[in-house]
């Protein structure tokens, strides 16, 4: 099953359980547009190299497409069907006022100088740019995009936009019209959904976190610095452990230096496999989709999984941690942080009003732990998943201006 597919059918099993309205899932099941281009972009050497790039506009319901572009050789048009339907559910499930898009350029940045990578960045936008807007559609940073790229695609749409138009991309650097808070708010929405879930016991929970990039690394400080003991954690060459609890501050300086977890002396090597089946009480998983499948699902044995990376979970594994009461608090809330984050920048860009971190942190964690808090509420109603209450959550809310505009 495609990555697209397996997002239909959870937007299907949604519509199930709460009866949501047929025409508004038959909606669902399709982007309301796809923009697939191809551009050129010269080469340091003087050669031209042709790349192709994506841009999924899924569902503008609740308002302006959002959804991050990402940099790599993964990229087709199912997966970006797929994270621009979930960025339509995403987010719907926190109730800010965005539809879901998502967009990339299938390329190897490691292989481009920062020049190319400029150009590679002013090329897309050129090529997509009627496409979008700050009323339109608002992309942001993914995978391997970062500020600065924003900043280049920011400067490349307002140059072909009359000088207009500095809303069009969020994850911008602070100094170009970012939002205080944006680097760390996938992680600190996660964590306010982590404390909210589990409560004062956090304290005495013991942690594992596979992925050590920026959502991970962050959320390993946050859970660190509130006390709480993380026994391991990972990056893609592989982890470290320690029964006693790792030195969270000393792995995040060995990162910051350059090093790869499983070169680090200091403790005991194990690998991402080995780290998901830790005996753990909480597993945070911020790396890669499709780490916990019907292969492994079995031999999990934290009693909490939260997801910060899209998809760590396939259906299968979903269905049989289900069964063995395992508890999946699922991608589309625990990592919503992010987008939110990026509407407050968008407001903050249109009033030309700009609030400090602290008023950033407070905001997002009124919006993150009302989320839980009806998907929470959901869960206990319909007796069901919390995946299941998330989307029953969010396709609810889509259902109420479905209905409204139909009645028009």
């Amino acid at each position: 099953m495609s990555l697209f597919e397996n997002t239909l059918q959870q937007i299907k099993k949604a519509g199930e359980i709460a009866n949501i309205n047929q025409d508004l899932l038959m909606t669902m099941r399709s982007p309301e547009a796809i923009h697939k281009v191809n551009f050129n972009v010269r080469m340091d050497s003087g050669e031209l190299k042709r790349f192709e790039g994506y841009r999924v506009q899924h569902n503008s319901l609740a308002g302006p497409y959002k959804g991050g572009l990402r940099y790599s050789e993964n990229v087709d048009e199912d997966e970006v069907m797929a994270l621009a339907a979930w960025m339509s559910i995403k987010c719907s499930v926190v109730g800010i006022p965005l539809g879901g898009g998502k967009g990339g350029v299938k390329v190897d940045t490691k292989k481009l100088s920062d020049s190319e990578l400029e150009r590679l960045t002013r090329g897309f936008v050129g090529s997509i740019y009627k496409f979008i807007g700050p009323s339109t559609d608002v992309p942001a940073p993914d995978m391997y995009t970062n500020p600065q790229i924003m900043a280049w695609a920011t400067d490349e749409y307002m140059k072909l936009n009359d000088g207009k138009g500095l809303g069009t991309f969020t994850g911008k650097p602070v100094e170009f019209g970012g939002a205080m808070g944006r680097s760390t708010a996938t992680a600190d929405g996660a964590y306010f959904v982590m404390k909210d879930k589990i409560g004062d016991s956090l304290v005495d929970k013991s942690v594992a976190i596979q992925g050590f990039g920026n959502a991970g690394s962050v959320l390993a400080k946050l859970l660190d610095d509130a006390g709480v003991k993380i026994h391991a954690v990972s990056d893609s060459s592989g982890g470290v452990y320690s029964k006693d609890g790792l030195d969270i501050g000393l792995v995040d300086e060995f990162k910051e230096n350059g090093g790869r977890l499983v070169d680090m002396k200091d403790y005991e090597t194990i690998t991402n496999e080995a780290l998901l089946e830790l005996e753990v009480d909480v597993l945070c998983l911020a790396a890669l989709e499709n780490v916990i499948t019907e292969k492994n699902a079995k031999n999990i044995k934290a009693d909490i999984i939260f997801e910060l990376a899209n998809g760590p979970v396939s259906s299968d594994a979903d269905d049989i941690l289900e069964e063995r009461k395992i508890e999946v608090i699922p991608d589309i809330l625990v990592n919503a942080g992010g987008v939110t984050v990026s509407y407050f920048e968008m407001v903050q860009n249109k009033q030309n009003n700009y609030w400090s971190a602290e008023e950033t942190k407070e905001k997002l964690q009124k919006i993150m732990s009302d989320a839980y808090a009806d998907v929470r509420s959901t869960h206990d109603d319909y007796k069901c998943s919390y995946r299941e209450a998330a989307f029953i959550v969010a396709m609810k809310r889509l259902e109420e201006k479905f209905e409204i505009r139909s009645s028009m």
